[in-house]
């Protein structure tokens, strides 16, 4: 079992609550204080962490990864493969070679297979569950499918172009849905797992990043959905929740943000350009630079414990406890205290 800030928190709220029934039995003269709270509190704790332990185990089952060209995916792939589950590791790059798909291939097992996967093409998608119907052994499941590919623009509201807002979607949105229903006849069939990769800025707006996390809310609103329609046939739909991983992923290197700013601003009319102004533009972008932590592995693991725990989280939050503060401020204090301390 690995240990991460959620179980962490579970049970803090557990010794919390059983603070409260602690103080309860003791003010109506049933069980003293401490007793009921030690009583309470290591029952409800222990269930928590003995559920949290129990796995399945990784054989005879397949899990397909999308965006495993690099980052989260890259890595994912890769720790699956070593835990002993058959991995379809889908690459943008694996046909046209690639620095991802080569390293996946020289890396893996022969369990791992590189496959050529672009999620906002339909044809690609459709080729990719006929090579995994045909290619998965007759003793084998297809257990999960782990939808991590996306991509990150940044910019506000009133300087990105609608065509920007719809190609984020066409991406993280409508890409991510449509791997989801062509293979959900495959993980119905195995009562599997669908592990939805989105952001803790899908749980709450910052300045500078509609187009990003307007499609990382529209994941979870789905993600949502899914995981009730979902219950009747003993599929589990589950969510993970990283931090800001910038540096370490490499989805918005340098150059990227250079050339986003570049294109953004062309297409700007000057009202809008006069408003804000090309310094406070430029800055804008300069924050995002070298910005996020450098450790991935939380966010692997989180993947990981939603593909193998038997009784998996909805949602799994791999961020710093920074990131989970805000969230908290976000999601359980009054706006104006949010737009406070962190605009």
């Amino acid at each position: 079992m690995l240990w991460t800030s959620d179980k962490v928190l579970d049970l803090l709220l557990y010794a919390l609550v059983s603070y409260f029934l602690g103080q309860l039995l003791s003010c109506l003269d049933l069980l003293g204080f401490w007793s009921a709270f030690s009583v309470a509190w290591l029952v409800s704790s222990g269930a928590s962490l003995y559920l949290a332990s129990v796995e399945i185990s990784p054989a005879k089952k397949a899990v397909l990864v999308t965006g495993c060209d690099s980052g989260f995916g890259h890595a994912v792939a890769l720790q699956l493969d070593k835990m002993g589950f058959r991995v379809f590791a889908g690459c943008l790059q694996a046909d046209a070679g690639g620095q991802g798909a080569k390293v996946l291939r020289e890396k893996g097992s022969d369990r791992l297979q590189v496959i050529q996967l672009d999620i906002t093409s339909s044809d690609q998608i459709s080729k990719a569950v006929d090579y995994v119907r045909k290619t998965l052994p007759d003793d084998e499941v297809f257990w999960g499918l782990v939808n991590n590919a996306g991509i990150a623009i940044k910019g506000a509201a009133e300087w990105v172009p609608l065509e920007i807002y719809r190609k984020v979607a066409e991406v993280n949105v409508f890409g991510l849905i449509a791997m989801t229903k062509a293979y959900l006849p495959l993980i119905r069939e195995s009562r599997g797992r669908v592990v939805n990769v989105t952001s803790v800025s899908g749980c709450m707006g910052v300045r500078i990043c509609s187009p990003y996390i307007s499609s990382k809310y529209a994941v979870e609103g789905f993600s949502d959905c899914l995981r009730l329609e979902m219950k009747q046939f003993g599929v589990n739909v589950c969510v993970v929740e990283p931090g800001s991983h910038v540096v370490a992923t490499q989805i918005l290197t340098k150059e990227l943000l250079d050339r986003q700013a570049d294109e953004i601003w062309k297409s700007m009319d000057e009202e809008t350009r006069s408003a804000y102004g090309e310094e406070a533009f430029r800055k804008s972008y300069e924050a995002f630079k070298d910005h996020g932590e450098s450790d991935i592995q939380p966010v692997v693991d989180a993947v990981t414990e939603a593909l193998i725990h038997k009784h998996p989280r909805a949602r799994y939050c791999s961020a710093n406890w920074p990131y989970r503060v805000m969230l908290f401020v976000s999601r359980h204090l009054p706006e104006w205290v949010f737009d406070a301390f962190y605009n």
